[in-house]
């Protein structure tokens, strides 16, 4: 197993602890790396859904702690919030990572367009690890989003 995937893997084991106890909002986990590819910190979506997996992996961090480093999230950084925090996707920034994994992509309209946002802000990105593991993980949350749009 290569190091990538041993991450993810860890990432998705996260997601799946959690799984079913985050409300409406998808079970996500999300390790992160130094720049050295040491485990700094990992995390899951919160208990209802909040805070989110990066979120809490990021918090236990000393400022600056993870820049240059790498992230695995089994779940696209969100955009934005539901409410007035600031983004997953902003925080990875913020945080000064270099390189993000992410195992499949976000389909919530508020979701998407992190992956853009992380590219955009100069971040290395790489989709499609385990994503097939992935989207088994979120079947359900993909399904009631497709319900909802119609």
């Amino acid at each position: 197993m290569t190091v990538h995937r041993r991450h993810m893997t860890r990432a998705l084991d996260l997601a799946q602890a959690q799984h079913g106890r985050t409300g409406s909002n998808p079970a996500v986990g999300c390790v992160i790396l130094d720049d050295e590819g040491r485990r700094l910190s990992e995390g899951a979506t919160g208990d209802g859904g909040r805070p989110h997996a990066e979120q809490i992996a990021l918090q236990s961090l000393a400022l600056g702690a993870a820049s240059g480093g790498t992230a695995y999230v089994t779940l696209e950084p969100c955009r934005e919030r539901s409410t007035d925090e600031a983004a997953c996707s902003q925080r990875l920034i913020d945080a000064g990572l270099e390189r993000v994994f992410i195992a499949t992509l976000d389909r919530h309209p508020k979701g998407s367009g992190g992956l853009d946002r992380l590219r955009a802000a100069g971040v290395k990105t790489e989709t499609g690890l385990l994503q097939e593991e992935a989207d088994a993980l979120y079947t359900d949350f993909f399904t009631r989003l497709r319900f909802a749009s119609r």
